[in-house]
């Protein structure tokens, strides 16, 4: 059976980014899987969405048209799959986004709340890389996402913060006198990379960038294995299977720490399963 919503998700994400190799990552889905169907799209349609040329991947006229109705289907989907009579009574699906560490060191905590209340809501959790969260959430693949937090969050979103982690540097534990020059593992995109970057350019040094990986699990296992010293959350270390083998180097001034909420469409916040998740946390939440 055909997931309708699903394929309007992908057309909306490839529509916003241009990009097949970004929308298969961030959409975790295989580049084969997202041609064919954007290609299921294009045959139902009777029209071309995309032009794929030399300069890159454009919108056609059609394309423009469709991304409205797929906006305006998507909202209708959600309101109409939302609907109760008495909120107190809440069913459905929620599909909420959180990286491996926040599903073990906060979400227990955090959604326990609501799960008391609406134990009648299935709770559709789903994991991957930290920085494809807040994408995730904008186009709709999921209602709500526990992530970090940038200094400018989308206009469309909106978060609450429930977790506060410095960032610190590690090394493998029997790397001899190590120190702050590198090289360095640091993650391939994301709010820590770019904390890691504005660290490293206050310190006036061009960086050695030994390795890039997509998470920090894999982050940790190359600082582990010796690949160099690792810019990551203090809380994704203290759940690592790794921490055994890694140190920390201290550092003054640190990174500046990452800041990690409960992000969700402003719109949504009209919706009942969204807006009780959104209450419910707020004994969580921080300042």
């Amino acid at each position: 059976m055909r997931d309708d919503q699903r394929e309007l998700r992908l057309f909306l994400h490839l529509a916003q980014t241009l990009n097949f190799g970004r929308t298969s990552l961030d959409c975790h889905v295989s580049p084969a899987t997202l041609t064919r169907t954007v290609q299921r799209l294009e045959s139902d349609l009777g029209h071309r969405l995309f032009d794929r040329g030399p300069r890159g991947v454009s919108l056609t006229a059609e394309g423009h048209r469709f991304r409205e109705y797929a906006v305006q289907a998507l909202e209708l989907w959600r309101s109409y799959r939302d609907e109760h009579p008495d909120p107190a009574q809440l069913t459905g699906r929620l599909a909420v986004f959180a990286t491996v560490t926040a599903c073990q060191a906060l979400l227990p905590d955090l959604l326990a709340p609501f799960r008391a209340a609406h134990p009648q809501v299935r709770l559709d959790l789903r994991t991957g890389d930290a920085a494809a969260a807040l994408a995730r959430l904008d186009e709709g693949e999921v209602d709500a996402a526990f992530a970090g937090i940038p200094a400018r969050l989308p206009e469309p979103l909106v978060s609450r913060t429930v977790a506060v982690s410095e960032l610190v540097l590690v090394t493998a534990r029997d790397v001899p006198d190590p120190d702050l020059d590198g090289p360095f593992v640091l993650p391939h995109r994301g709010l820590v990379r770019e904390a890691a970057d504005r660290w490293l350019r206050a310190r006036g040094t061009a960086p050695d960038v030994a390795c890039e990986p997509d998470g920090h699990e894999g982050l940790l296992t190359l600082v582990a294995l010796g690949c160099g010293t690792g810019v990551i959350p203090r809380l994704v270390l203290e759940h690592s299977a790794v921490r055994d083998r890694l140190t920390v180097i201290p550092a003054d001034p640190s990174p500046e720490p990452l800041r990690i909420g409960l992000c969700v469409r402003r719109a949504d916040l009209r919706r009942a399963a969204v807006a009780a998740l959104w209450s419910l946390t707020a004994q969580k939440a921080l300042a």
